[in-house]
């Protein structure tokens, strides 16, 4: 199916919706109040890193099946369906703000034209609470004229960043929900061309399922580390552990990876909400409040070890940093670990130097002004006291360790991401500790 689809928010969620969907042969005008933005949007420049992106939204915009605009009215003449892809950021008492997705709403209600015979389809894209499909018609309809037809459709989005458009275009399920099955339907056909299981489901169990399939992926990376700090007390290998795991059938151990924590825009934020709501309706997320905490232990525990191999002391050190972004192929940094670790670091009178591939720039409005940024992995090593990554991009993995530990001061390397062997590292002659892993020559392990 072909169809005529609006999209409000130039976000990653709204921009890597419309563009794929222009990709797939729909006509898709995007609307965005951030007048710089839709600019150079129409210019073909994403505001965004994120791999094959940019060279999809020119080639759609060639094509003319994709446009931006600033302009409700010009995005919502002739949609049949409308996605509302804007930000719920969080809250100062961890629930999901809200006001974006309201004024989305009001503005639908307000300005689209009046239908005939079909309703508009209005999806919430956004991850939002659980019951906000219905507060969503409630905004509409209390704008809109009273002949005016539409019907909401939860669509959550599950893009991974750094892989979003792959994972737009080749999606393990989608999920649908509706107190309308017709609109859900209709909706099901925009992704025909996908062959991909669709779920079709009333609002709330849909709005559940984004909330659940984050919340347990986060806590997948809070037990994985959980076991390493054990691990750590213990002298296992949380590596080999987790691939022992992974034989069981029951248990998928890819996503079991220990480190410094998750971060980024929905990992965090999702849980809290969750957790928040679960609150608010009388019941006890002990486990998510968990995640939570075990998540923030790792960034404690990573800059304690950093602190001890150094002695005890890091002010006058120089700490060079590896990777800044929440995780590779983003330059996102929204609850990075990075910036926690960066920032106890300078408080304790380290010096920061700093590289990451891509998100330099990001991380510069994020992490304290005394950070030196660098040219590449091998400035940051130059003089280093200690060596911290903290991102696994992959050009860290394909280093020459030799030239980097010639470049240290000391050749102390601490990885946050278990990225290394550590043999190999010990036998090059520097001083490694991983994330749950003993070291391998009898050096001592922090």
């Amino acid at each position: 199916m072909n169809g005529r689809i609006a999209v409000i928010g130039t976000g990653y969620v709204g921009l890597v919706t419309g563009t794929c969907f222009a990709d797939l042969g729909n006509h898709v005008v995007c609307m965005d109040i951030d007048e710089g933005k839709v600019e150079r949007l129409k210019q073909g420049k994403s505001p965004i890193y994120e791999p094959g992106l940019e060279e999809m939204l020119q080639r759609n915009l060639r094509a003319g099946r994709l446009e931006f605009t600033t302009s409700y009215e010009d995005a919502l003449q002739q949609a049949e369906f409308v996605f509302i892809a804007v930000g719920t950021p969080e809250s100062p008492n961890g629930s999901a703000d809200m006001r974006y997705v309201a004024s989305a709403a009001k503005s639908i209600g307000q300005i689209a034209p009046g239908r005939a015979v079909e309703p508009l389809r209005i999806i919430n894209k956004s991850t939002v609470p659980i019951g906000s499909g219905d507060q969503v018609s409630e905004w509409v309809g209390s704008v809109s004229r009273p002949d005016f037809k539409f019907a909401v459709v939860s669509n959550p989005e599950f893009l991974r960043e750094g892989q979003a458009v792959f994972d737009f275009l080749h999606p393990d399920r989608i999920i649908l929900g509706s107190e309308e099955r017709a609109a859900a339907e209709s909706v099901k056909e925009l992704y025909e061309a996908l062959d991909t299981p669709v779920m079709i489901t009333d609002l709330r169990t849909a709005e559940m399922i984004k909330y659940a399939s984050n919340a347990i992926l986060a806590t997948y990376i809070s037990f994985a580390n959980e076991i390493a700090f054990i691990c750590e007390e213990l002298g296992a290998d949380v590596k080999e552990v987790v691939q022992g795991m992974g034989y069981d059938k029951r248990i998928n151990a890819q996503f079991l990876n220990a480190g410094v924590g998750f971060g980024g825009s929905c990992f965090p934020k999702d849980v809290k909400a969750l957790a928040h709501m679960a609150e608010n309706g009388n019941a006890r997320p002990q486990l998510l409040h968990a995640v939570l905490e075990i998540n923030l232990e790792a960034r404690r525990r990573f800059v304690a070890k950093v602190i001890k191999l150094l002695g005890g002391e890091v002010a006058g050190k120089r700490i060079g940093v590896l990777g800044l972004s929440f995780k590779p192929d983003t330059d996102d940094m929204r609850e990075s670990p990075s910036i926690d670790i960066v920032e106890a670091l300078i408080e304790k009178g380290a010096e920061v130097a700093a590289y990451d591939p891509i998100a330099m720039e990001a991380a510069r409005k994020e992490l304290p002004e005394a950070v030196h940024y660098c040219r590449d992995a091998y400035e940051v090593a130059r003089g280093a006291d200690a060596l911290l990554l903290i991102t696994a991009w992959n050009e860290f993995k394909q280093l020459d360790m030799e030239k980097v530990r010639d470049l240290m001061r000391n050749c102390v390397l601490v990885d946050g991401r278990n990225v290394y062997d550590p043999k190999e590292i010990s036998d090059l002659g520097f001083t490694y500790v991983g994330v749950g892993r003993p070291p391998k020559d009898g050096r001592t392990s922090a």
